[in-house]
Order: C-alpha cells, then sequence, then structure tokens
C-alpha cells in the first residue's frame, strides 16, 4: 500500500501550517482530523512527518473515526512509525471523546422510548469489540437511577445472571428497568438465547414487580427495540 505524503519537517513549514500553531490561531475546528492526529502523535520519523503519520493512520480506517476508535494498540503499531506510546495517545483520546457523550451525572435522563435508550446507551457500548450486558434501572418517571454492568464476555457472547440483575434492580429500587446488550458482529437480529432470557427475566420481573421495560441489542450503527417489535408479553 502506498501514500502520497510530504515528508519535509513540520518545523520548516509556515507558522500558521504547523497544527500547534494553527490551533492557537484560529482554533481547533480549523484543524483536519490528520493535523488533530498530528498533535497526538507529537514527532513523526525521518520518513513521514506527524501530520502525514495522522493521514496514514486515516486512510488505514477509510477516513472512518469510528473505525478508529475500534482499533487496538496492536492494530496501530502496525503503522511504520506508530509506537506504543503514540498508539496509546491516540486511542486514550478516541476513548475521552467516547466518554464525553456520557449524561451529566447532576441530570437524570428520561428514556421515553427505544431510541432515546439507544442514545444514552452509546457512551457503554459505542465501538466494543466483545459483548457487554448492562442494566437501566428506571424510577416511575423513566428517569436513570442508575447504570450497571452485568457482565462482559467475548466476541459472541456474554452470561446474564438473572439472580445478580434483580438483586440490583432491587438495591436500587428500581420501578422497571431495560435490558441492554450489544452484537459486535453488527447483527440486529436477536438469538433464541436472547429471546429465552428476556422471556424469563420479564416473568422475574412480574413477581417483583419490575417490569423489563425493553431489552436493547446495540450496534454501532442502529438498534433493536424487543418492545417496539412486540416481542415483549
Amino acid at each position: 500500500m502506498s501514500y502520497e505524503v510530504n515528508t519535509s519537517s513540520i518545523k520548516s513549514w509556515a507558522e500558521d501550517d504547523r497544527p500547534r500553531e494553527k490551533m492557537m490561531l484560529k482554533g481547533r475546528k480549523a484543524l483536519s482530523d490528520a493535523e488533530l492526529l498530528a498533535i497526538l502523535i507529537g514527532m513523526g520519523t525521518k520518513e513521514y512527518s506527524a501530520v502525514d503519520l495522522g493521514r496514514i493512520i486515516l486512510k488505514s480506517v477509510d477516513n472512518n473515526l469510528s473505525k478508529l476508535a475500534q482499533q487496538n494498540i496492536s492494530d496501530l503499531k502496525k503503522i511504520k512509525g506508530i509506537g506504543e506510546a503514540k498508539a496509546i495517545a491516540i486511542l486514550a483520546a478516541m476513548e475521552l471523546g467516547r466518554r464525553r457523550k456520557d449524561a451529566d451525572p447532576d441530570q437524570k435522563a428520561r428514556l421515553t422510548n427505544s431510541r432515546t435508550a439507544y442514545e444514552f446507551l452509546k457512551p457503554h457500548f459505542l465501538d466494543l469489540r466483545h459483548e457487554e450486558f448492562w442494566i437501566i434501572c428506571l424510577n416511575r418517571r423513566q428517569e436513570v437511577l442508575k447504570t450497571i454492568q452485568i457482565s462482559v464476555g467475548g466476541v459472541a457472547g456474554t452470561i446474564a445472571d438473572p439472580k445478580l440483575i434483580f438483586n440490583q434492580a432491587l438495591a436500587h429500587l428500581s420501578s422497571s428497568i431495560i435490558l441492554c446488550h450489544n452484537h459486535p458482529s453488527g447483527n440486529l437480529n436477536p438469538s433464541e438465547d436472547d429471546l429465552r432470557l428476556t422471556k424469563k427475566l420479564q416473568e422475574a420481573g412480574e413477581v417483583l414487580d419490575i417490569p423489563v421495560s425493553d431489552h436493547i441489542i446495540f450496534t454501532n450503527d442502529s438498534y433493536f427495540s424487543f418492545a417496539d417489535n412486540k416481542l415483549l408479553q
């Protein structure tokens, strides 16, 4: 794979073309994605400037920042000139961007439909390459009391223990709960295990007077709602 790059040192560029100076003079929005990556990378190599490396990284993920966020340290280190420290800096910045989407802790989010639930879940599930199972505990106004990770699995599944789920729901005095898990494959269809588990948890919720108001299957691009598809009894 070949890339067209400018091999001249950033120090030889006009001051307002250097990423750091450009940000100071024109603000962060004036910088391209490659220039922002260059600031994270810090220094280039004998062959490539930091901006060149930024362009190479972006090209390796089809200029898609969501794909970049899904990379791991080993993936980035495959690019010549990107060592462990630079890879860590890039992924740390991507993680900070993801966490920024977290709801304001001083304001309770209100989840009135599946779309609001999906948007609320993005900070927890976006860009994961393995499955996780979470629950959202709600009060009677459908406001979030607590969001709790139940389990972490592999690429093809994770375990959700009903006893642990309702122990947490009771501990937070939940009026209802939303079940949530992700499909890293991007497949939105619920599996037979998903259907069985949801039915089992629904039945337990009825006994405890903590209804399951929805089960959201999350992918980076979309979601599947059991409630919207009338799969909750």
